[in-house]
């Protein structure tokens, strides 16, 4: 990779993470919960996206063996409690942490996208501060370590409550619907009958 290709990965990959904060503030922000699922549905595709780029990637290497310090981490505790209060009895979902081990565990998602974001928040103060090698090492290796895994966690809850949200009501009209197609294939016979 190319210098100039380095800087532009590296701000690809720091725009994505400061969308996902940007949208992950004001979902939690929003008076309208109703809209905070598929949206969170959204915010975590498009990072996972970024993150599926960095896994990607050859293994970044950071200049020093220790990580510079960039300053405390964001207090990020009132966006979880509002976005746990936004959730209700959706925040907490059987997680999967490993995929080749069929034991899941009690997650919350508010504390699952916290911690999500205080990881890529890490990431973009070295981003921030000029160090875009710093930046990409540890936003490619906290994908690997955590933040991935529990964004899938997140990403695959999110996705069943929109999916049983979409899926599972009735279809107005749906039982005159079926008992009209069963009357008409009670009289046209059973054509796979012998």
């Amino acid at each position: 990779m190319s210098d100039s290709e380095f800087e532009d990965f590296g701000q690809q990959i720091a725009d994505a993470c400061e969308a996902f904060l940007l949208g992950l503030q004001a979902i939690a922000s929003e008076d309208d919960g109703g809209a905070a699922v598929p949206l969170l549905l959204l915010e975590v595709s498009q990072l996972l996206l970024a993150g599926a780029r960095l896994g990607a990637q050859q293994d970044f290497e950071p200049e020093t063996q220790y990580q510079p310090d960039v300053g405390p981490d964001p207090d990020l505790d009132r966006m979880r409690m509002r976005l746990a209060d936004k959730l209700g009895d959706l925040d907490t979902y059987a997680h999967n942490i490993e995929p080749y081990d069929p034991d899941t565990v009690p997650s919350l998602i508010s504390d699952d996208l916290t911690l999500v974001a205080t990881d890529v928040a890490n990431g973009l103060r070295h981003f921030r501060a000029g160090n875009v090698e710093e930046a990409l090492w540890w936003w490619q290796f906290s994908y690997l370590a955590s933040w991935g895994n529990n964004a899938i966690g997140v990403l695959s809850a999110l996705h069943s409550i929109v999916a049983h949200s979409r899926l599972d009501r009735d279809v107005e009209g749906e039982e005159e619907q079926i008992e009209a197609a069963v009357a008409v294939l009670d009289v046209a016979g059973d054509p796979l009958a012998p």
